[in-house]
Protein backbone atom coordinates (compact mmCIF):
# COMPACT_ATOMS: atom_id res chain seq x y z
CA UNK A 1 0.00 0.00 0.00
CA UNK A 2 1.66 3.44 -0.81
CA UNK A 3 2.38 5.80 1.66
CA UNK A 4 -1.06 7.54 3.14
CA UNK A 5 -1.04 11.38 2.08
CA UNK A 6 -2.10 14.35 4.00
CA UNK A 7 -5.15 15.10 2.06
CA UNK A 8 -7.55 18.17 2.13
CA UNK A 9 -9.48 16.16 3.88
CA UNK A 10 -33.33 -5.75 -13.03
CA UNK A 11 -35.07 -5.90 -9.97
CA UNK A 12 -36.11 -2.74 -8.32
CA UNK A 13 -38.28 -0.51 -5.55
CA UNK A 14 -41.87 -1.47 -4.88
CA UNK A 15 -43.99 -0.14 -2.21
CA UNK A 16 -45.69 -3.69 -1.64
CA UNK A 17 -44.06 -6.53 0.01
CA UNK A 18 -44.85 -9.55 -3.03
CA UNK A 19 -41.62 -11.34 -4.13
CA UNK A 20 -40.70 -9.85 -7.71
CA UNK A 21 -42.32 -11.41 -10.68
CA UNK A 22 -41.39 -10.64 -14.41
CA UNK A 23 -44.03 -9.24 -17.04
CA UNK A 24 -46.31 -10.33 -19.82
CA UNK A 25 -45.80 -13.49 -20.32
CA UNK A 26 -41.88 -13.91 -19.98
CA UNK A 27 -41.39 -17.74 -20.31
CA UNK A 28 -39.52 -19.06 -17.19
CA UNK A 29 -36.49 -20.38 -18.94
CA UNK A 30 -35.62 -17.11 -19.82
CA UNK A 31 -36.21 -15.45 -16.13
CA UNK A 32 -32.96 -16.99 -14.71
CA UNK A 33 -30.81 -15.26 -17.89
CA UNK A 34 -32.63 -11.80 -17.72
CA UNK A 35 -31.73 -12.27 -13.90
CA UNK A 36 -27.96 -12.77 -14.56
CA UNK A 37 -28.09 -9.49 -17.31
CA UNK A 38 -29.65 -7.22 -14.68
CA UNK A 39 -27.24 -8.04 -11.86
CA UNK A 40 -24.23 -7.25 -14.39
CA UNK A 41 -25.59 -3.92 -14.39
CA UNK A 42 -22.39 -1.32 -14.39
CA UNK A 43 -20.02 -4.34 -15.67
CA UNK A 44 -17.55 -5.93 -18.45
CA UNK A 45 -17.19 -9.48 -17.74
CA UNK A 46 -18.07 -11.73 -14.57
CA UNK A 47 -15.04 -12.70 -13.42
CA UNK A 48 -13.28 -11.65 -9.90
CA UNK A 49 -10.20 -10.97 -9.52
CA UNK A 50 -7.85 -10.88 -6.01
CA UNK A 51 -5.25 -7.60 -6.50
CA UNK A 52 -3.18 -10.06 -4.06
CA UNK A 53 -2.80 -6.59 -2.45
CA UNK A 54 -1.89 -7.03 0.95
CA UNK A 55 -2.16 -3.42 3.52
CA UNK A 56 0.43 -1.99 5.30
CA UNK A 57 -0.20 -2.09 8.75
CA UNK A 58 2.09 -0.10 11.20
CA UNK A 59 2.76 -2.32 14.05
CA UNK A 60 1.53 -0.13 17.18
CA UNK A 61 -1.92 0.77 15.04
CA UNK A 62 -5.37 0.41 16.64
CA UNK A 63 -7.10 -2.36 15.64
CA UNK A 64 -11.01 -2.09 15.14
CA UNK A 65 -13.43 -4.85 16.04
CA UNK A 66 -12.30 -6.90 13.37
CA UNK A 67 -8.91 -8.27 12.18
CA UNK A 68 -9.89 -7.69 8.42
CA UNK A 69 -11.83 -5.61 6.30
CA UNK A 70 -13.12 -7.35 2.88
CA UNK A 71 -13.94 -4.70 0.61
CA UNK A 72 -14.90 -4.97 -3.41
CA UNK A 73 -14.63 -2.70 -5.94
CA UNK A 74 -14.64 -2.58 -10.41
CA UNK A 75 -12.16 -1.31 -12.54
CA UNK A 76 -13.80 1.48 -13.85
CA UNK A 77 -14.33 5.47 -13.53
CA UNK A 78 -17.56 5.40 -11.63
CA UNK A 79 -15.51 3.33 -8.95
CA UNK A 80 -13.00 5.87 -8.61
CA UNK A 81 -13.81 6.40 -5.19
CA UNK A 82 -12.57 2.84 -4.16
CA UNK A 83 -10.07 2.86 -6.94
CA UNK A 84 -8.63 6.28 -5.08
CA UNK A 85 -9.23 5.36 -1.51
CA UNK A 86 -7.35 2.22 -1.65
CA UNK A 87 -4.58 3.31 -4.11
CA UNK A 88 -3.87 6.67 -1.83
CA UNK A 89 -4.33 4.68 1.45
CA UNK A 90 -6.87 6.78 2.76
CA UNK A 91 -8.91 3.73 3.86
CA UNK A 92 -6.22 1.98 5.76
CA UNK A 93 -5.14 5.31 7.33
CA UNK A 94 -8.96 5.27 8.62
CA UNK A 95 -8.78 1.61 9.51
CA UNK A 96 -5.67 1.87 11.89
CA UNK A 97 -4.72 -1.91 12.55
CA UNK A 98 -7.63 -3.50 10.83
CA UNK A 99 -6.05 -5.01 7.71
CA UNK A 100 -8.25 -3.93 4.42
CA UNK A 101 -8.16 -6.90 1.88
CA UNK A 102 -9.23 -5.64 -1.75
CA UNK A 103 -10.60 -7.51 -4.65
CA UNK A 104 -11.67 -6.46 -8.15
CA UNK A 105 -14.70 -7.66 -9.89
CA UNK A 106 -16.11 -7.18 -13.56
CA UNK A 107 -19.54 -7.18 -13.05
CA UNK A 108 -22.58 -7.19 -10.29
CA UNK A 109 -23.11 -11.15 -10.17
CA UNK A 110 -19.97 -12.13 -8.75
CA UNK A 111 -19.82 -8.81 -6.50
CA UNK A 112 -22.71 -9.94 -4.86
CA UNK A 113 -21.66 -13.61 -4.88
CA UNK A 114 -18.72 -12.83 -2.97
CA UNK A 115 -20.73 -10.62 -0.53
CA UNK A 116 -23.31 -13.45 0.34
CA UNK A 117 -20.47 -15.92 0.75
CA UNK A 118 -18.66 -13.73 3.10
CA UNK A 119 -15.22 -13.17 0.17
CA UNK A 120 -15.86 -9.92 0.60
CA UNK A 121 -17.26 -7.50 3.57
CA UNK A 122 -18.06 -4.07 1.43
CA UNK A 123 -19.24 -3.34 -1.77
CA UNK A 124 -18.98 -0.70 -4.76
CA UNK A 125 -21.45 -1.62 -6.93
CA UNK A 126 -24.24 -0.41 -9.29
CA UNK A 127 -28.19 0.28 -8.50
CA UNK A 128 -29.04 -2.12 -10.09
CA UNK A 129 -26.98 -5.09 -8.58
CA UNK A 130 -27.57 -3.54 -5.09
CA UNK A 131 -31.40 -3.92 -5.58
CA UNK A 132 -31.45 -6.90 -7.25
CA UNK A 133 -28.97 -8.89 -4.31
CA UNK A 134 -31.55 -7.13 -1.70
CA UNK A 135 -34.72 -8.43 -3.48
CA UNK A 136 -33.59 -12.20 -4.31
CA UNK A 137 -32.40 -12.71 -0.48
CA UNK A 138 -35.68 -11.08 0.93
CA UNK A 139 -33.75 -8.50 2.11
CA UNK A 140 -31.70 -10.24 4.36
CA UNK A 141 -28.25 -10.34 2.77
CA UNK A 142 -27.00 -6.71 1.98
CA UNK A 143 -27.82 -2.81 3.09
CA UNK A 144 -26.75 -0.10 1.34
CA UNK A 145 -24.83 2.55 3.55
CA UNK A 146 -23.79 4.98 1.37
CA UNK A 147 -22.95 6.86 -2.12
CA UNK A 148 -20.00 6.99 -4.20
CA UNK A 149 -20.55 8.45 -8.13
CA UNK A 150 -23.60 9.88 -10.28
CA UNK A 151 -24.10 10.38 -13.70
CA UNK A 152 -21.20 9.30 -16.45
CA UNK A 153 -24.11 8.30 -18.61
CA UNK A 154 -24.47 9.22 -22.53
CA UNK A 155 -25.77 8.57 -25.53
CA UNK A 156 -23.24 8.98 -28.54
CA UNK A 157 -24.12 8.67 -32.09
CA UNK A 158 -23.10 8.39 -35.19
CA UNK A 159 -22.84 12.09 -36.90
CA UNK A 160 -23.18 11.23 -39.93
CA UNK A 161 -26.17 9.37 -39.37
CA UNK A 162 -27.98 10.72 -36.27
CA UNK A 163 -27.51 14.61 -36.22
CA UNK A 164 -30.88 15.38 -34.01
CA UNK A 165 -32.40 13.45 -30.63
CA UNK A 166 -35.34 12.75 -33.57
CA UNK A 167 -33.10 10.97 -35.77
CA UNK A 168 -32.89 8.51 -33.46
CA UNK A 169 -35.61 7.26 -35.03
CA UNK A 170 -35.03 4.07 -36.72
CA UNK A 171 -31.40 3.58 -35.70
CA UNK A 172 -30.00 1.15 -33.89
CA UNK A 173 -28.48 1.64 -30.71
CA UNK A 174 -26.87 -0.27 -28.00
CA UNK A 175 -26.91 -0.62 -24.38
CA UNK A 176 -25.16 -2.50 -22.17
CA UNK A 177 -27.62 -5.23 -21.23
CA UNK A 178 -31.26 -6.33 -21.03
CA UNK A 179 -32.75 -4.71 -18.65
CA UNK A 180 -29.43 -2.75 -16.71
CA UNK A 181 -29.71 0.69 -15.17
CA UNK A 182 -28.63 2.04 -19.09
CA UNK A 183 -31.19 0.23 -20.99
CA UNK A 184 -34.07 0.77 -18.81
CA UNK A 185 -33.17 4.59 -18.67
CA UNK A 186 -32.98 4.39 -22.74
CA UNK A 187 -36.34 2.47 -23.01
CA UNK A 188 -37.99 5.44 -20.95
CA UNK A 189 -36.66 7.94 -22.60
CA UNK A 190 -37.78 6.33 -26.09
CA UNK A 191 -40.97 5.95 -24.57
CA UNK A 192 -41.38 9.74 -23.64
CA UNK A 193 -40.42 10.55 -27.02
CA UNK A 194 -43.85 8.54 -28.20
CA UNK A 195 -41.57 5.58 -29.83
CA UNK A 196 -43.33 2.02 -29.17
CA UNK A 197 -40.02 -0.49 -28.78
CA UNK A 198 -40.34 -4.04 -27.02
CA UNK A 199 -38.78 -3.91 -24.24
CA UNK A 200 -38.04 -7.68 -24.04
CA UNK A 201 -36.89 -8.16 -27.88
CA UNK A 202 -35.18 -4.51 -28.37
CA UNK A 203 -37.80 -4.19 -31.74
CA UNK A 204 -39.54 -1.42 -32.80
CA UNK A 205 -39.52 2.32 -33.20
CA UNK A 206 -35.85 1.98 -32.86
CA UNK A 207 -33.38 -0.93 -32.67
CA UNK A 208 -31.95 -1.10 -29.23
CA UNK A 209 -28.99 -3.89 -29.95
CA UNK A 210 -27.76 -5.45 -26.24
CA UNK A 211 -23.96 -5.46 -26.37
CA UNK A 212 -21.32 -5.76 -23.60
CA UNK A 213 -19.64 -2.40 -23.41
CA UNK A 214 -15.75 -4.54 -24.07
CA UNK A 215 -17.22 -5.14 -27.94
CA UNK A 216 -19.22 -1.61 -28.04
CA UNK A 217 -16.36 0.21 -29.96
CA UNK A 218 -15.67 -2.12 -32.19
CA UNK A 219 -19.13 -2.38 -32.86
CA UNK A 220 -19.61 1.23 -33.49
CA UNK A 221 -16.30 1.12 -35.85
CA UNK A 222 -17.85 -2.29 -37.69
CA UNK A 223 -21.35 -0.22 -38.28
CA UNK A 224 -23.20 -2.37 -36.44
CA UNK A 225 -24.62 0.19 -34.23
CA UNK A 226 -25.21 3.77 -34.81
CA UNK A 227 -24.90 4.67 -31.54
CA UNK A 228 -24.91 3.87 -27.84
CA UNK A 229 -26.69 4.69 -24.43
CA UNK A 230 -23.84 3.65 -22.10
CA UNK A 231 -21.47 4.86 -18.98
CA UNK A 232 -17.76 6.23 -19.21
CA UNK A 233 -15.19 5.34 -20.43
CA UNK A 234 -17.38 3.66 -22.62
CA UNK A 235 -18.80 6.91 -24.18
CA UNK A 236 -15.62 8.48 -24.30
CA UNK A 237 -14.20 5.37 -26.10
CA UNK A 238 -16.77 5.92 -28.92
CA UNK A 239 -16.04 9.45 -29.00
CA UNK A 240 -12.31 9.43 -29.59
CA UNK A 241 -12.99 6.92 -32.71
CA UNK A 242 -15.65 9.61 -34.22
CA UNK A 243 -19.29 9.72 -32.15
CA UNK A 244 -20.37 12.89 -31.19
CA UNK A 245 -22.61 12.59 -27.73
CA UNK A 246 -26.14 13.72 -28.75
CA UNK A 247 -27.62 13.43 -24.82
CA UNK A 248 -25.75 13.61 -21.57
CA UNK A 249 -28.40 11.37 -19.05
CA UNK A 250 -27.90 14.01 -16.18
CA UNK A 251 -29.67 16.57 -17.95
CA UNK A 252 -32.71 14.38 -17.54
CA UNK A 253 -31.86 14.35 -13.73
CA UNK A 254 -33.17 16.94 -11.26
CA UNK A 255 -30.26 19.05 -10.52
CA UNK A 256 -28.36 16.22 -12.79
CA UNK A 257 -28.03 13.64 -10.30
CA UNK A 258 -28.84 10.25 -10.69
CA UNK A 259 -27.06 7.06 -8.67
CA UNK A 260 -24.47 4.86 -10.61
CA UNK A 261 -22.44 3.46 -7.64
CA UNK A 262 -23.92 2.70 -4.12
CA UNK A 263 -21.45 1.49 -1.33
CA UNK A 264 -23.39 -1.65 0.09
CA UNK A 265 -22.47 -3.89 3.39
CA UNK A 266 -23.28 -7.63 4.75
CA UNK A 267 -25.80 -6.94 7.16
CA UNK A 268 -24.19 -9.65 9.24
CA UNK A 269 -20.58 -7.63 8.84
CA UNK A 270 -23.04 -4.22 10.08
CA UNK A 271 -24.36 -5.40 12.74
CA UNK A 272 -21.23 -7.28 14.39
CA UNK A 273 -18.36 -4.45 12.87
CA UNK A 274 -20.19 -1.31 12.72
CA UNK A 275 -16.89 0.64 13.84
CA UNK A 276 -15.12 -0.96 11.07
CA UNK A 277 -18.13 0.02 8.77
CA UNK A 278 -17.79 3.65 9.56
CA UNK A 279 -14.05 3.93 9.14
CA UNK A 280 -14.57 2.63 5.43
CA UNK A 281 -17.43 5.26 5.49
CA UNK A 282 -15.01 8.24 6.28
CA UNK A 283 -12.30 7.06 4.29
CA UNK A 284 -15.28 7.38 1.44
CA UNK A 285 -16.01 10.41 2.60
CA UNK A 286 -12.55 11.93 2.87
CA UNK A 287 -11.81 10.33 -0.51
CA UNK A 288 -14.98 11.70 -2.46
CA UNK A 289 -13.54 15.57 -0.62
CA UNK A 290 -9.81 14.82 -1.75
CA UNK A 291 -11.22 14.21 -5.21
CA UNK A 292 -13.22 17.75 -5.03
CA UNK A 293 -10.51 19.80 -3.93
CA UNK A 294 -7.56 18.38 -6.68
CA UNK A 295 -9.72 16.90 -9.31
CA UNK A 296 -6.33 16.25 -11.25
CA UNK A 297 -4.27 14.26 -8.81
CA UNK A 298 -7.20 12.24 -8.12
CA UNK A 299 -7.73 11.48 -11.89
CA UNK A 300 -4.13 10.65 -11.90
CA UNK A 301 -4.66 8.50 -8.76
CA UNK A 302 -7.31 6.64 -10.54
CA UNK A 303 -5.66 6.36 -13.63
CA UNK A 304 -2.76 4.63 -12.33
CA UNK A 305 -4.78 2.00 -10.04
CA UNK A 306 -6.78 1.21 -13.25
CA UNK A 307 -3.23 0.56 -15.17
CA UNK A 308 -2.24 -1.55 -12.11
CA UNK A 309 -5.55 -3.91 -11.91
CA UNK A 310 -5.93 -3.61 -15.90
CA UNK A 311 -2.46 -3.66 -17.54
CA UNK A 312 -2.93 -0.29 -18.98
CA UNK A 313 -3.93 3.22 -18.42
CA UNK A 314 -6.61 5.31 -20.39
CA UNK A 315 -5.61 7.57 -22.91
CA UNK A 316 -5.85 11.22 -22.25
CA UNK A 317 -8.58 11.55 -24.74
CA UNK A 318 -10.91 8.96 -23.53
CA UNK A 319 -10.24 9.54 -18.93
CA UNK A 320 -10.52 13.55 -19.61
CA UNK A 321 -13.77 14.07 -21.17
CA UNK A 322 -15.30 10.65 -18.68
CA UNK A 323 -14.00 12.25 -15.52
CA UNK A 324 -15.46 15.30 -16.30
CA UNK A 325 -18.91 13.73 -16.35
CA UNK A 326 -18.98 11.75 -13.31
CA UNK A 327 -19.59 13.67 -10.02
CA UNK A 328 -18.54 11.53 -6.67
CA UNK A 329 -21.03 12.29 -3.80
CA UNK A 330 -21.60 10.41 -0.35
CA UNK A 331 -25.30 10.94 -1.14
CA UNK A 332 -26.70 7.74 -2.47
CA UNK A 333 -29.33 9.54 -4.08
CA UNK A 334 -31.96 7.15 -3.37
CA UNK A 335 -34.80 9.03 -4.62
CA UNK A 336 -33.39 8.60 -8.12
CA UNK A 337 -33.11 4.90 -7.13
CA UNK A 338 -36.97 5.01 -6.48
CA UNK A 339 -37.76 6.63 -9.84
CA UNK A 340 -35.16 4.07 -11.63
CA UNK A 341 -36.99 1.46 -10.01
CA UNK A 342 -40.76 3.32 -11.47
CA UNK A 343 -38.89 2.95 -14.99
CA UNK A 344 -38.64 -0.30 -14.95
CA UNK A 345 -41.57 -1.01 -14.21
CA UNK A 346 -43.30 1.39 -16.97
CA UNK A 347 -41.10 -0.65 -19.58
CA UNK A 348 -43.10 -3.49 -18.77
CA UNK A 349 -39.77 -5.85 -17.74
CA UNK A 350 -40.48 -5.74 -13.80
CA UNK A 351 -43.06 -6.41 -11.65
CA UNK A 352 -42.57 -3.78 -8.08
CA UNK A 353 -40.25 -5.65 -5.51
CA UNK A 354 -39.66 -3.98 -2.06
CA UNK A 355 -37.16 -2.03 -1.31
CA UNK A 356 -38.09 -0.96 1.95
CA UNK A 357 -35.34 -1.49 4.97
CA UNK A 358 -32.81 -1.58 1.37
CA UNK A 359 -30.60 1.99 3.03
CA UNK A 360 -28.93 2.11 6.13
CA UNK A 361 -27.41 5.19 6.50
CA UNK A 362 -27.48 5.84 9.92
CA UNK A 363 -23.11 5.35 9.99
CA UNK A 364 -22.91 7.59 7.16
CA UNK A 365 -25.09 10.24 8.94
CA UNK A 366 -22.69 9.72 12.14
CA UNK A 367 -19.90 9.69 10.02
CA UNK A 368 -20.59 13.51 7.48
CA UNK A 369 -21.74 15.07 11.01
CA UNK A 370 -18.61 14.54 12.54
CA UNK A 371 -16.82 15.86 9.34
CA UNK A 372 -18.94 18.50 9.53
CA UNK A 373 -21.44 18.05 6.22
CA UNK A 374 -24.79 17.73 6.29
CA UNK A 375 -26.73 13.97 6.55
CA UNK A 376 -28.22 12.31 3.61
CA UNK A 377 -31.49 10.81 3.30
CA UNK A 378 -32.96 7.42 2.03
CA UNK A 379 -36.52 8.49 0.49
CA UNK A 380 -38.19 6.59 3.03
CA UNK A 381 -36.42 3.15 1.89
CA UNK A 382 -34.23 3.18 5.48
CA UNK A 383 -34.27 0.77 8.24
CA UNK A 384 -36.91 0.91 10.38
Amino acid sequence: MPATRTLPQSRLRSTGGAPVTLRRGVAAAAALPLLAVVLAACGYGSQAKDDGKKADVAADAKKLSADVVKIGYFPNLTHATALVGDQEGIFQKELGGTELRSATFNAGPSEIEALNSGSIDIGFIGPSPSVNGYVKSKGQNLRIIGGAASGGVKLVVNPEKIKTLDDVKGKKIATPQLGNTQDVAFLNWVAEKGWKVDAESGKGDVSVIRTDNKVTPDAYKSGDIDGAWVPEPTASKLVASGAKVLLDESTLWPDKKFVITNIIVSQKFLKEHEDVVEAVLRGSVKTNAWIAADPDEAKASANAALEKLSGKSLPAEVIDPAWTSVQFTDDPLAATLRTEADHAVEAGLLEKPDLNGIYDLKPLNKVLKAEGKPEVADAGLGVK
